[in-house]
C-alpha cells in the first residue's frame, strides 16, 4: 500500500512538473499602449512578438528591485503594457505596467499600481527598456 502511494504521489509531481514547464516555455507577447494626450486616452502603439525581444523586456522587468510604495504621479503614464501568452489556453494574471519617461528624458520610471510596486530604472537599463518598447533611442527625446 506505501509503495502504491509513493507511486501515486510521483506520478502527480511529474505531471505538475511537465505543466509547469509547458507554460514557462510558452511564447508570450507584449502589448503597448500609448498615451494620447487627454484624460484616460490611451491608444494601441505596438505588439512585440518577438522571442527575443519579449524575453529581453522580460529579464528587465523580472530582475528589478521593485519597492513597495503606492505612489501618486503628477500625469498619467507615457505607455502602458502587459505580456499575454500566444496560446489562448494558457491564463495569467497579467499585470499592467505603467511607464514615465523623466522630465529630463534621461530615465524611466514604472509602476504596477495593482501590486503597489514602483520603481525608477538608472540610466542604462532605462535607455535598453525605452529602445526595446518604442524602437527609439531614449536620448534622441526632445
Amino acid at each position: 500500500m506505501k509503495k502504491l502511494i509513493i507511486v501515486f504521489i510521483g506520478i502527480i509531481l511529474m505531471f505538475i512538473v511537465s505543466c509547469s514547464k509547458e507554460i514557462e516555455n510558452e511564447e508570450q507577447i507584449i502589448k503597448f499602449q500609448k498615451y494620447m494626450g487627454n484624460e484616460d486616452n490611451y491608444e494601441e502603439f505596438k505588439e512585440i512578438n518577438n522571442n527575443e525581444r519579449v524575453k529581453q523586456v522580460k529579464d528587465i522587468v523580472d530582475n528589478i528591485d521593485w519597492e513597495d510604495a503606492k505612489v501618486s504621479m503628477v500625469r498619467p503614464p507615457d505607455y502602458r503594457f502587459g505580456f499575454q501568452y500566444k496560446n489562448s489556453k494558457f491564463e495569467a494574471k497579467a499585470a499592467l505596467y505603467e511607464l514615465w519617461v523623466s522630465p529630463k528624458k534621461d530615465k524611466v520610471e514604472l509602476v504596477i499600481d495593482a501590486e503597489s510596486k514602483y520603481v525608477q530604472l538608472d540610466k542604462k537599463k532605462s535607455a535598453v527598456l525605452y529602445e526595446l518598447i518604442t524602437e527609439e533611442k531614449l536620448s534622441d527625446l526632445k
